[in-house]
């Protein structure tokens, strides 16, 4: 058996100065690093070799000195193994025990928002990518990145916007960050550099973008959401100038926003010199026709893109976009001096990824799966829990679940979280309270056999 040689500092812990024969010092200084306890029963000495050549002597000295100790009852030896202390100090007196907090159930099922199928990840066609461009990287490529992006990605990234999403980008116009609430903070900074202090955001909406706004020092505007989308005319009542919508695919509503409102925010943006910020929120993932294009297209010069491949890939990538109006950019690159771009390798390894048309077949397959379990989740649902109604499924990887008027939204999630079925409530996305009783339930990354099991988990918890 082989062991691996591991540096444990031992000529600091294991010293051998002093009278006497080498082998006899080392043997002494052993034999008191395990009474004194710094050498406890069962760890590993090192090999004698290795020993031998971190204290610049003979492998004889060391084997000597471990013979002495397993003769001594300090040490045990055994053929193919590690040679290991056996002998420790007499034991201490018990500590007193301390009461463990209570640890929370495992989740066996996975129903909150926000993930895509996590076990689809093309682990292979990724790692082929990032072989690819380790291998074909210059050695500029391996300098100091540019906080914008490496240039290939935003290039690709501009292709790829155009194409499928209907954008107006150019390699100028992008900035590669490490997603969208990266991105928001970004170009927050940048309208309060250009003196706007006011921001406007849908409400229910993610708190995240709300907090990453206000960390950006602006004060922020709830404007509600209804079945056509973010509601202009009450936007049109606060002193905002800019404002983040999901227009493809709002979360958590799952509404998406009607063409009167969008060529309405346009017009809003444009009478007060405003930005519109449009979250591209799940927009790949559209079941009843193509996806929606962005709204960017319409007005480049007022809206602002954002982007990530958190809902697509995964968010352990850590790679997002935006696409900035020309008039912007400079104020995006003087407010962010410091800011850090994801790594290069990761940002070309995407670029290769989307540039062989695997991106594309990713998202091709992932409609088919995720239109399949949707349906499979509506049917549950529907046989299940008949008295509830279900919205916003027409696109996205989740749908709302709406109760009756008096159930306990918040007891409900408890109660399923402790028999392991994670929920998310529609409350925790609302800056203020609404009688509107519902469930935010995520199918991205729940497997389809495991459907029927958690929404059984999900009745049971509704009943108790």
């Amino acid at each position: 058996m082989v062991i691996p040689q591991t540096n444990f500092a031992w000529a600091t812990l294991v010293e051998v100065d002093g009278p006497g024969r080498l082998h006899d010092r080392l043997a002494r200084a052993l034999r008191t690093a395990i009474r004194d306890g710094r050498l406890a029963e069962g760890d590993a000495v090192p090999p004698s070799r290795a020993l031998a050549e971190e204290l610049g002597c003979s492998r004889w000295v060391v084997t000597e000195a471990y013979g002495q100790l397993v003769a001594e009852g300090y040490l045990a030896a055994r053929v193919g193994s590690a040679t290991r202390v056996s002998w420790s100090p007499e034991a201490a007196p018990p500590k007193p025990r301390t009461r463990r907090a209570p640890t929370r159930p495992a989740i066996r099922y996975d129903l909150a928002p926000g993930l895509p199928d996590l076990r689809a990840f093309p682990r292979r066609r990724w790692a082929d990518a990032v072989r690819s461009v380790i291998g074909s990287a210059v050695h500029y490529d391996l300098d100091i990145p540019d906080p914008a992006g490496h240039a290939v990605l935003r290039g690709t990234l501009a292709g790829y916007l155009r194409r499928s999403r209907g954008a107006d980008a150019d390699v100028t116009s992008v900035f590669v960050c490490a997603g969208v609430t990266d991105g928001l903070v970004r170009t927050c900074r940048a309208l309060r550099a250009e003196g706007i202090a006011d921001l406007a955001v849908e409400h229910p909406g993610w708190p995240r973008l709300r907090d990453a706004a206000t960390s950006a020092g602006l004060r922020v505007h709830p404007v509600p959401v209804d079945d056509d989308g973010l509601r202009v005319d009450d936007l049109t009542r606060t002193p905002a100038r800019a404002v983040v919508v999901g227009a493809a695919h709002q979360f958590p509503t799952g509404t998406v926003l009607s063409p009167a409102r969008r060529a309405g925010l346009v017009r809003w943006a444009r009478e007060v010199d405003g930005f519109v910020i449009e979250d591209d929120y799940d927009a790949e993932f559209r079941y009843d026709h193509h996806p929606v294009a962005v709204m960017q297209g319409m007005d480049p010069g007022r809206v602002v893109l954002l982007g990530t491949v958190s809902k697509t890939l995964s968010p352990a990538l850590g790679l997002g976009w935006l696409v900035a109006p020309a008039g912007v950019t400079p104020a995006l690159r003087a407010a962010n001096p410091v800011a850090a771009a994801p790594p290069v390798l990761d940002q070309l390894a995407l670029a290769a990824f989307i540039d062989r048309g695997w991106y594309d077949a990713h998202l091709r397959a992932g409609r088919r799966r995720f239109r399949a379990r949707r349906d499979l989740l509506l049917t549950t649902l529907a046989a299940e829990l008949p008295r509830a109604r279900v919205s916003g499924t027409a696109a996205g990887l989740h749908v709302l679940l709406h109760l009756p008027d008096d159930t306990d939204t918040g007891a409900t999630v408890r109660a399923a979280a402790s028999a392991g079925l994670r929920l998310a409530d529609l409350d925790d996305y609302r800056a203020k309270g609404s009688p509107d009783r519902a469930l935010v339930l995520g199918y991205g990354n729940i497997g389809d056999t495991e459907i029927p099991a958690a929404v059984a988990l999900l009745r049971a918890a509704l009943t108790r």
